[in-house]
């Protein structure tokens, strides 16, 4: 009888009266104790409402069902296609919708519906594939920030490869704390390709220049990433870069010259197909008899072999413990042993020549830059410790300053009590007198007065 009275009144009431009273209704159909008539009544009242002209009918609707476990499946399934303001409660808290209307509602809806359902705090990984490859940035951003999101690392590469070019994704990808190796590679490629066509669109470099910068930055990048890389990861960032075409020779001998000898071994199992026991033991081979066999099974140029041969003497010689910035800079002596044993080799490529200069110049202005931070460190100690001790010092005068205070108030308290002393001894002795000249009236002699 009341939901029939409700229907009739409703038809005729403003739109915010509207809102309230279905917002009443809603509730009343979750938590009261309705017959089964009045039930049914309500949830019919319901779904008739869901065609109501005024969007704060349906958004009153949704906000009531949006965390209920037992709301009618059908007004659930209808708000969650409705506009976004309706929809976003629905599509960010409602358990009621299947992983599979998730997935479906990804791939049609907006921005705005696509950041409800990435904020979902039960998100499985189809979701997350989904947003990862079909989503607007937006919702990519929402998802990563999702702390219980299930994103695994096929999602994570499609998110890096569909959005790794802005900042704000960038950022967010980057401070995961289990990102693959080869993500993060691929978020610096990202970067350096944005870097290159700014610099080249505001022509401050040749294209050519700025393309060499960025392919040199790329392989310092990829050694300092597999530097902090180690078992199947390295391996799967070894077979990320064969597969982009950055596992080459230039990189390899960048490697074993930064004292990585990680990644020079790894690369060397991928390119040869060898066990990674039988490169390890011809790589420590100080002999290096089988080495030659090795980097020609690679693939790697012959006219590069005396140059590996001579780095892996040198890093034999000199060894990698104490090495300038650990495993990811060039080490000056290894370059410049290299580049003095190829110059004067004569079966050496000038390619080769070029790239070994470059490696030298990169070391020389690593290695002076280092020394530069060091002097500018111990210049800041220095000056930290002169301050402490300045300090030290004016706080010890202070002390003593204050000590000599101390002595001056208690000298002034003796010369005071002194004085007290002696007005006392004064006042006796006159009183002795008085006492003395009145006790001679009785008789006492002068003499023993004047005594």
């Amino acid at each position: 009888m009341i939901v029939r009275q409700f229907i009739t009144w409703v038809r005729t009431a403003p739109a915010g009266e509207r809102a309230e009273a279905t917002r009443c209704l809603a509730r009343a159909w979750l938590v009261s104790d309705l017959s089964e008539d009045d039930r049914a009544a309500a949830e019919g009242a319901l779904l008739m409402l869901l065609d109501d002209a005024s969007p704060l009918v349906r958004q009153a609707m949704a906000e009531v069902f949006a965390h209920a476990v037992d709301a009618p499946p059908a007004i659930i399934a209808a708000l969650a296609v409705d506009q976004a303001s309706v929809a976003m409660p629905i599509l960010e808290h409602s358990p009621l919708l299947l992983d599979a209307d998730l997935v479906d509602m990804v791939a049609t809806g907006n921005s705005e519906t696509q950041c409800a359902i990435a904020r979902r705090s039960d998100l499985p990984a189809s979701v997350c594939a989904a947003i990862a490859e079909v989503g607007c940035a937006a919702a990519t951003l929402e998802l990563i920030e999702n702390p219980i999101a299930e994103l695994v690392p096929f999602s994570l590469t499609r998110i890096a490869d569909r959005h790794g070019h802005l900042a704000a994704i960038r950022e967010s990808l980057l401070m995961l704390n289990d990102l693959p190796a080869a993500i993060r590679l691929m978020l610096a490629e990202k970067l350096s390709n944005t870097l290159t066509q700014f610099v080249a669109g505001r022509a401050w470099l040749n294209p050519d220049r700025a393309l060499r910068v960025a392919v040199e930055a790329m392989e310092r990048a990829t050694v300092n990433i597999a530097a902090q890389t180690r078992g199947e990861e390295m391996t799967a960032l070894i077979r990320h870069l064969r597969s982009v075409g950055q596992l080459n020779t230039g990189l390899i001998l960048r490697a074993l010259l930064s004292g990585n000898t990680d990644l020079f071994e790894e690369s060397l199992v991928e390119l040869s197909g060898l066990p990674r026991s039988r490169v390890a033991a011809i790589v420590h081979d100080r002999g290096g008899i089988s080495l030659k066999a090795l980097l020609a099974k690679a693939g790697l140029p012959e006219s590069t072999h005396s140059a590996f041969r001579a780095a892996l003497e040198a890093s034999h010689e000199i060894g990698f413990v104490g090495s300038v910035g650990g495993a990811t800079r060039l080490r000056r002596r290894m370059v410049e042993r290299v580049l003095t044993h190829c110059e004067t080799a004569e079966t050496v490529a000038e390619p080769l020549l070029i790239l070994l200069r470059r490696f030298a110049t990169e070391s020389a202005r690593e290695e002076a830059r280092l020394y530069c931070d060091e002097l500018a460190a111990d210049d800041f100690i220095d000056t930290l410790n002169a301050h402490v001790a300045f300090e030290q010092i004016d706080y010890e005068d202070a002390y003593q300053d204050d000590t000599g205070a101390d002595d001056y108030v208690a000298t002034d308290e003796y010369a005071q009590a002194d004085e007290y002393a002696e007005v006392d001894d004064y006042a006796e002795a006159t009183g002795y007198v008085e006492r003395g000249y009145r006790e001679n009236d009785y008789g006492y002699d002068d003499r023993l007065i004047a005594a």
